[in-house]
């Protein structure tokens, strides 16, 4: 029979697993769309992306299942912030999922749309791709702090750095979002000003993905002392 030490430990391992693998996924972004530009092996990267994908639907199946199939003496009976928990986190993990999903979706896209790459509005899009990387990188902190917290009832986690750094990002994404639009239509050399302005909505889409998971962690903590995602106010801090 597993312990709650077990289950913690394996729950945080697996998540680990997980983000490493979603990061991976991620981080092949910003390399898809420079082979594209210089005419590199991009479907190849296309293809790379989407069999990582695939190992992370496997993965997250994992740990849901991990999750469901624990009972009180897997997870431990004084371990209430998983047991109070357990549909929320589920739900998050599959938030989570959507990550991986969008990037690939994303690299499909421009393989099919076949955009100029030599216009600022490419330009733009190529440091949307950064910024989200950036964004995966904290947020495999922010998670792997999260999930501790509540697999260790006795753990105290402040998470708060990281999720005002993804908040940053995401904001730079939306400014960059904006400039691809707008040059696309105000560039009358821009034959297709549609395509620029569905492929960076996508990749809003996919920083705001980010972000929506640090909003869910915000929620699931606000209920758990020990898990600090918001700086104290001065009340508090008096």
């Amino acid at each position: 029979m597993s312990t709650e030490a077990d289950f913690g430990e394996r729950l945080e391992a697996q998540t680990a697993t997980y983000l490493d693998r979603i990061d991976d996924c991620v981080v092949l972004l910003p390399r898809v769309l420079d082979e594209y530009a210089t005419d590199g092996p991009y479907r190849d990267t296309v293809d790379e992306i989407a069999a990582v994908e695939s190992e992370c639907d496997d993965l997250v199946r994992e740990l849901r299942t991990l999750i469901t199939d624990a009972g009180p003496d897997d997870i431990g009976l004084l371990n209430t912030r998983i047991n109070f928990n357990e549909s929320a986190l589920l739900d998050f993990y599959n938030e989570l999922d959507v990550v991986a999903n969008h990037t690939e979706r994303i690299a499909e896209e421009v393989a099919m749309m076949r955009p100029d790459a030599g216009v600022d509005s490419f330009d733009d899009m190529r440091e949307m791709a950064d910024r989200i990387a950036e964004m995966v990188a904290v947020l495999g902190d922010v998670v792997e702090g999260f999930v501790r917290g509540l697999a260790r009832a006795d753990a105290t986690e402040t998470l708060t750095e990281g999720i005002e750094a993804i908040r940053e990002l995401e904001s730079e994404c939306d400014d960059l979002r904006n400039d691809a639009i707008e040059t696309a239509f105000a560039d009358e050399t821009v034959d297709q000003p549609l395509v620029y302005r569905e492929l960076a909505i996508l990749l809003d889409e996919l920083a705001n993905a980010v972000e929506d998971l640090t909003d869910r962690i915000v929620v699931i903590a606000s209920k758990e002392p020990g898990i600090v995602t918001e700086p104290a106010s001065d009340a508090d801090e008096n």
